[in-house]
C-alpha cells in the first residue's frame, strides 16, 4: 500500500482540525477558560501530531507535539491563559497552517520560521511554567532527521495492574491492526496516560490505559492511523467483550485536569508575570448568536466517514451541468407532448409529469449537494476583527447571525474577499475609538454584526456597524474634490453609492488597513459579477449597514420569459418587481430623448428593450407595450416589452465562457423548443441604452418616434 495515497485525506482533516482550533482560541475566555474548548483545542492538535508522524512530516510533528504538550499545562490549570498567550498560540496554529500547504505542495516548511516557533514555544513554557516541553518526547530533534521508533517489547498477556490516583482503567482492543501501526499506537496511547500492560495477536491487539482522558481521546490519537471499528474500549474491571468505543461526534465529558505522564511528571511552578503584550486591545468579547460548549459544537461536526463521504468538486459540477442538460431534455419533451392530443395520449402525459416532478426533485437535491452553511464565510472574521481592532486600538464585539443560512460554494469562496474589505472598512472608518464612544454617550465597546438570510431566491449578508454612520456633506465634498458629477439634490441612497467609486476615500491618512482610496470600486465590480448588488443604509450618529443581495446559486435561475418582437429574453425573477400596461398621462419627455415613467408619484428611466438589443419587428408604440418595472443595484428602471410570456426555471449557460462578452446580456440558457434565449442584465441593459442614445443625439433622432413631446404634454 502507497501510504502516499492518504495524503489528500490527512491535508483536509487537518485543515478542518485548524480551522476549529482557531475558532476555540478565539472563543476562549482568558479569565475563566472552558475546558472543554481547551480539550478540544488540544484533541485537534494530538490529532494533527499523529498524522503528521505516520506520514513522516517530522517540521509539523515536532511543532505540534511542542504545542500539544503547553496545551496539555493550560488544561491542566498549570499555564494561566493571557491575551498574549493566547496571541501566541494563534501564532502557532497559523505557523501549522504554513507547514501543512508547504507539505502539500510537495515543499519542505521554512526551517527558519519552523526554529523561530518552535524557540518561541520552549521560551513561553520556561518563562511559565518553568520546564522544557521537549524533555523525554518520543519525537524528533530537527525536521531532518526521522522520528525514532521504540523497540517493541515481545508480546505478552494483559496484566492489570493498580491505576494511578484520579484515573480510569481501560482496555483497548486493537482488531486487525498490524504489528508496525501497533507499535505506533500504543506510543501514542502512553501520550495520554500509563500504558500498564498491553500485548496479544494480530486479530486482537489489547492495551491497558491508566488514564483520566475521555473516550474521544483515545480515538483522537488513532484517527490517522486506523478506522475507528477497528477500536473497542472497556473498563478494566468489566468482563466479557470490549464495548464498541462511543463516537468521536459525541465525546464524554472530561475532567480538565488529566494525570500526569512520565513524560509529563515535573511540578508545575506558579506562572511568573510577563510584560503586557504591545497590542493589548480587549477584543475578547467576539461572541456568535448560539454559544454552545465547545462539546456540542463538535457533536454537531461529528459522523466521520460513516455519515459523510469526500467528493472532489468537479465531479459534483459535471453531475450539475448532466442534470441541467436533463432539465432542457425534459422540457423540449414537455413541448412536444403538448402539442398532441391530451385524450389519445393521456398515458404519455401523466409519464410526463411524472418525469418532470422527478427532474425537478432531482435538480433540487443535486443543486443542494453545493450548498454550504454561511458559517464557512463567517468563521475567518473573528481573527480578522481581532488583530484590526488591535492595530486601530479600539474595543469590538464581533456577533454573527445566521450561520446555518446555506450558499452556493462558488459563491462562498468569491464572497470572502469583498466581505473582509467591508468588515475592514467598518472597523476604520465605522467604528469610533473608545474615547469618542464614551464622550458620545455610547459604550467603549463597538459593535459589529455580520448576518445573512434567505429571501427568495436570493440571500442576504449584511454588514451592519454602531459607529458614526456616513456624513453626507463630507462625501458630496470629496467627491467634488475628485471631480465626480454631484449635486445637493442627490438622494441619500445616490450619496452613499459614491463610496464605491475609484479611488475614493475619506480617510485623513494612510494606514495598513485602509486609506488609499482602492478596494471598494473592486468590492461593488466583483458582486456585480456574482449576480448581485449592494445597498447602503445610513444614520449620521447611529451606525451603517451594508447589504449584499446574492442569488442562492448561479447554475439554476427562477426566471420571467419576456417576448420582444420575435426574440425571447429571460428576466432574473428575483429583479422583477410589477409589470403594467403604460398609459400616456403617465409618460414624461425628459432632456434629448429620454423618457420616464410615473409609478406611484415615482419616475423610472425607461429602456425600451428593443432599442437597446436592436430587436427588429418589435412594438414602438409605447401603449402597446407592457412595463416590467425591475430592480438592479438599488435602483429602478422600466423595461418596455411585447408580451410576457411565463415564469420558469432555466439553466444557466455561462455566456462568455462559450461565446463573449455581450453588452446589457449576463448570461444564456436553452429553452424547450431547443432555442437560446439571452438572460439580461438590468443594469448593463440600462447603460446600453444610455450609450446608445448619446450616439444618436447629435442627429437629433427621437428615441421612440410614436411619441412627441406635444402628445405626453411637455
Amino acid at each position: 500500500m502507497d501510504i502516499t495515497d492518504f495524503y489528500d485525506t490527512f491535508f483536509e482533516e487537518a485543515e478542518e482540525l485548524l480551522a476549529d482550533m482557531e475558532r476555540y482560541l478565539l472563543e476562549l475566555d482568558v479569565d475563566e477558560p472552558d475546558s472543554e474548548q481547551l480539550n478540544a483545542i488540544f484533541r485537534a492538535a494530538h490529532s494533527i501530531k499523529g498524522g503528521a508522524g505516520t506520514f513522516g512530516f517530522d517540521a509539523l510533528q515536532k511543532t505540534t507535539h511542542l504545542f500539544e504538550n503547553l496545551l496539555d499545562h493550560t488544561r491542566k490549570g498549570e499555564l494561566r491563559l493571557r491575551r498574549d498567550i493566547v496571541d501566541t498560540f494563534l501564532e502557532t496554529k497559523d505557523m501549522l497552517s504554513d507547514q501543512l500547504d508547504a507539505y502539500r505542495n510537495g515543499d519542505e516548511p521554512d526551517q527558519e520560521a519552523f526554529e523561530r516557533i518552535c524557540q518561541t514555544l520552549q521560551r513561553l513554557a520556561l518563562e511559565e511554567i518553568g520546564q522544557d516541553l521537549d524533555s523525554g518526547a518520543p519525537v524528533a530533534s530537527s525536521p531532518q532527521s526521522a522520528v525514532k521508533a521504540q523497540p517493541e517489547p515481545e508480546p505478552e498477556a494483559p496484566v492489570v495492574q493498580g491505576a494511578a490516583s484520579g484515573s480510569d482503567l481501560r482496555v483497548v482492543a486493537l482488531l486487525n491492526v498490524g504489528e508496525k501501526d501497533r507499535q505506533l499506537l500504543v506510543e501514542e496511547l502512553g501520550q495520554l496516560g500509563e500504558v500498564v500492560a498491553h500485548g496479544g495477536d494480530e486479530a486482537c491487539y489489547e492495551v491497558t490505559l491508566s488514564s483520566s482522558v475521555s473516550n474521544d481521546d483515545i480515538e483522537a490519537v488513532m484517527c490517522f492511523i486506523i478506522d475507528t471499528d477497528q477500536i473497542k474500549i472497556r473498563d478494566a474491571e468489566a468482563g466479557g467483550a470490549p464495548e464498541a468505543a462511543a463516537p468521536a461526534a459525541a465525546p464524554a465529558v472530561e475532567e480538565p485536569q488529566a494525570v500526569p505522564t512520565p513524560n509529563q511528571a515535573q511540578a508545575a511552578v506558579e506562572p511568573a508575570p510577563l510584560a503586557s503584550s504591545a497590542a493589548s486591545v480587549k477584543t475578547d468579547s467576539i461572541k456568535t448568536d448560539s454559544e454552545k460548549p465547545a462539546k456540542a459544537k463538535a457533536k454537531a461536526k461529528g459522523g466521520g466517514e460513516s455519515t459523510s463521504i469526500r467528493v472532489s468538486v468537479d465531479k459534483v459540477d459535471q453531475i450539475i451541468n448532466l442534470v441541467g442538460e436533463l432539465i432542457i431534455t425534459q422540457s423540449m419533451l414537455d413541448q412536444t407532448v403538448s402539442e398532441m392530443d391530451n385524450v389519445a395520449n393521456s398515458a404519455l402525459q401523466n409519464g410526463m409529469s411524472l418525469l418532470q416532478r422527478n427532474a425537478r426533485d432531482l435538480q433540487e437535491s443535486v443543486m443542494s449537494i453545493r450548498m454550504i452553511p454561511m458559517d464557512f464565510v463567517f468563521s475567518r472574521f473573528p481573527r480578522v476583527v481581532r488583530e484590526t481592532a488591535a492595530k486601530l486600538g479600539k474595543e469590538i464585539e464581533l456577533v454573527t447571525e445566521g450561520e446555518s443560512t446555506e450558499l452556493d460554494k462558488s459563491l462562498t469562496e468569491r464572497i470572502i474577499d469583498p466581505l473582509t474589505h467591508l468588515v475592514r472598512n467598518s472597523l476604520d472608518h465605522g467604528i469610533e475609538p473608545p474615547d469618542v464612544r464614551q464622550a458620545a454617550g455610547k459604550p467603549r465597546t463597538g459593535k459589529l454584526v455580520l448576518s445573512a438570510k434567505h429571501q427568495g431566491g436570493n440571500i442576504i449578508i449584511e454588514v451592519i456597524d454602531d459607529g458614526a454612520g456616513l456624513n453626507r456633506d463630507r462625501l458630496l465634498a470629496k467627491a467634488r474634490e475628485n471631480g465626480l458629477p454631484v449635486s445637493d439634490a442627490m438622494s441619500d441612497d445616490e450619496v452613499w453609492q459614491l463610496i464605491f467609486a475609484p479611488g475614493f476615500s475619506t480617510a485623513k491618512e494612510v494606514t495598513d488597513v485602509s486609506g488609499r482610496g482602492v478596494g471598494m470600486d473592486v468590492v461593488k465590480r466583483n458582486i456585480q459579477g456574482m449576480g448581485g448588488h449592494v445597498q447602503i443604509m445610513s444614520r449620521p450618529g447611529e451606525g451603517t449597514t451594508i447589504r449584499i443581495v446574492l442569488p442562492l446559486t448561479l447554475a439554476i435561475l427562477d426566471g420571467m420569459s419576456i417576448k420582444v418582437g420575435n426574440e425571447m429574453f429571460i428576466l432574473p425573477l428575483s429583479a422583477v418587481l410589477e409589470s403594467l400596461q403604460p398609459s400616456r398621462e403617465d409618460l414624461y419627455a425628459m432632456a434629448g430623448d429620454d423618457v420616464v415613467l410615473k409609478v406611484r408619484d415615482e419616475y423610472l428611466p425607461v429602456v425600451a428593450v428593443h432599442e437597446a438589443l436592436d430587436v427588429p419587428k418589435a412594438k414602438t408604440e409605447l401603449t402597446e407595450t407592457i412595463a416590467v418595472i425591475v430592480q438592479g443595484e438599488g435602483r429602478r428602471y422600466a423595461l418596455l416589452v411585447d408580451d410576457l410570456v411565463g415564469q420558469q426555471q432555466v439553466v444557466v449557460k455561462n455566456l462568455e465562457t462559450n461565446y463573449r462578452k455581450v453588452p446589457g446580456v449576463s448570461a444564456a440558457t436553452i429553452l424547450g423548443d431547443g432555442s437560446v434565449a439571452l438572460i439580461l442584465d438590468i443594469t448593463g441593459l440600462h447603460r446600453l441604452s444610455r450609450e446608445k442614445k448619446e450616439k444618436r443625439r447629435p442627429e437629433r433622432k427621437p428615441a421612440l418616434e410614436a411619441l412627441t413631446v406635444k402628445e405626453l404634454e411637455i
